[in-house]
């Protein structure tokens, strides 16, 4: 595992090889994590991940001959994070999706099949009324684009009675910010010939062992924003340069369920072969590992090395972790209303058939129904902040991920002077990797998170002055007025 320095903090690497391979709103970095799990812990250390997110922490862990704690409320994060530690062999996986493409590619074409005999590439719709279709040249990557017969509409049309069987029921909150309304349902984001195809590729991935199956359904959550009608048609490209294109170009599902009026409905196939090669070349890029995964804290706390990952409440199962154990806790919880992790990832967990517990997320949410305000927010963040200090070695560091545009988000830092054993050390600023999905794009909008460094009060064990050679690095907590800039 290649050793970081403090130079690398402020100039992260692109996402590569199996961290670059599942989109998850707000993935950070992994350069600052590295840097404080090589200087400030030792082998068999354990660090802890209260909010797990994507779980990358965990494979620069356990790379690194430190055990890991991860807890996330999100199911699709354990998955994942079962994925990164518990890769399976490229060979299998490859092998496996040969045997699936066997079965389900003529049946899944079928239904593309188009009244000239070509199979289908992009069906472009504007709302109800198709438009075009695309299907691949025979040769290069060249497309025949052609006109809808009657047929092609009541070949769409036979679908118009199917209902899902492999993805459960979808919960939906009303919630401006991303476009969802409760009366919401599966079929408002994907049409019912592409949850056909998808419950034909489930079906099939059930077939096989876990760990090839979790690496098989999380390539097809990978690719199901692309199966979606979420895709938008790109058009007028050129229009700032008075060179306006009458050109079509697709585009991708980003954030939020918007099913734009002029949208492509993908094949669903294609979608899916897609991801695999992406996957199968992430394996071959990866190093091959074989962590020790355990499925509670207390066997973790018995062995020298490994992982335990739980699913829950962080802050219930933070009560399970004995006093001073944790040499570094590096964490990036949702930052108040930013980014609505698991009302996004509700089409994830619905394909891996796994429940949510919405009451137990600690958010600020626009869902009204959800009740989620910031005030409870706050409130749960110093429970956190509490329990970290207690649980935290007393030459332990503390590290948390937060950015937010208002002052109210930020009080939980008041536990620190009122009721906590942890001190504010200082912070420095944690810029967004290439190629991630940033958590505010908008014009003006933030372009790095800050970490907030804490350690127990009246425990010197490292001199301040390392910290303050990282760039940025600053020994108050951050002003409203230099976040925003």
């Amino acid at each position: 595992m290649q050793h970081k320095t403090v130079g690398d903090i402020s100039n992260p690497n692109t996402y590569k090889g199996i961290y670059s391979f599942h989109k998850y709103w707000g993935k950070k970095p992994t350069e600052s994590i590295a840097y404080f799990i090589q200087k400030y812990t030792k082998e068999s250390d354990i660090v802890f991940d209260p909010f797990l997110g994507s779980g990358l922490i965990s494979r620069e862990c356990l790379s690194r001959q430190r055990r890991f704690i991860g807890i996330d409320l999100n199911p699709f994060s354990i998955e994942h994070t079962k994925l990164v530690l518990d890769l399976p062999n490229p060979d299998e996986y490859q092998q496996a999706v040969k045997d699936i493409e066997k079965i389900a590619k003529t049946r899944i074409y079928d239904s593309y099949k188009c009244e000239n005999g070509k199979i289908a590439s992009h069906f472009l719709w504007e709302e109800e009324i198709l438009r075009k279709i695309w299907s691949k040249a025979e040769r290069g990557n060249r497309k025949i684009e052609f006109e809808p017969s009657q047929f092609d509409i009541n070949q769409f049309n036979s679908f118009s009675n199917y209902e899902v069987k492999n993805i459960r029921k979808v919960t939906f909150f009303t919630n401006s910010r991303i476009n969802s309304k409760t009366t919401m349902s599966i079929y408002d984001l994907f049409t019912r010939r592409a949850v056909h195809n998808i419950d034909i590729l489930i079906d099939e991935i059930k077939k096989y062992p876990k760990s090839l199956q979790r690496a098989l359904i999380l390539t097809l959550t990978s690719s199901s924003g692309q199966m979606s009608s979420m895709v938008f048609a790109i058009t007028g490209r050129g229009k700032t340069k008075n060179l306006i294109s009458d050109k079509v170009e697709v585009g991708s599902w980003v954030i939020g369920f918007w099913c734009p009026k002029l949208h492509f409905e993908i094949n669903v196939w294609n979608c899916f072969e897609s991801r695999t090669k992406k996957m199968h070349k992430a394996l071959m890029e990866t190093e091959s590992t074989n962590y020790n995964i355990y499925d509670n804290v207390d066997k973790l706390l018995a062995a020298q090395n490994g992982a335990t990952l739980v699913e829950g409440n962080c802050l219930n199962i933070m009560k399970l972790i004995p006093d001073k154990t944790i040499k570094l806790i590096c964490t990036d919880p949702p930052h108040s209303d930013r980014i609505p992790y698991l009302e996004l990832s509700e089409i994830w967990n619905s394909i891996l058939n796994k429940k949510v517990s919405f009451e137990d997320e600690i958010i600020v949410s626009n869902a009204k129904e959800r009740n989620k305000k910031k005030s409870s927010y706050i409130e749960d963040m110093k429970i956190l902040i509490s329990e970290s200090s207690r649980i935290l070695k007393d030459d332990g560091l503390f590290l948390l991920y937060f950015n937010a545009r208002d002052k109210q988000s930020w009080r939980f830092m008041e536990i620190l002077e009122t009721n906590s054993d942890l001190c504010f050390v200082g912070a420095f600023p944690m810029e967004y990797s290439a190629n991630s999905v940033i958590q505010d794009n908008r014009a003006g909008g933030m372009k790095t998170d800050y970490v907030l460094v804490m350690k127990h009060k009246n425990k010197d064990f490292f001199s301040e002055n390392e910290l303050s050679e990282i760039p940025g690095w600053i020994n108050t907590v951050p002003k409203i007025d230099s976040i925003v800039a």
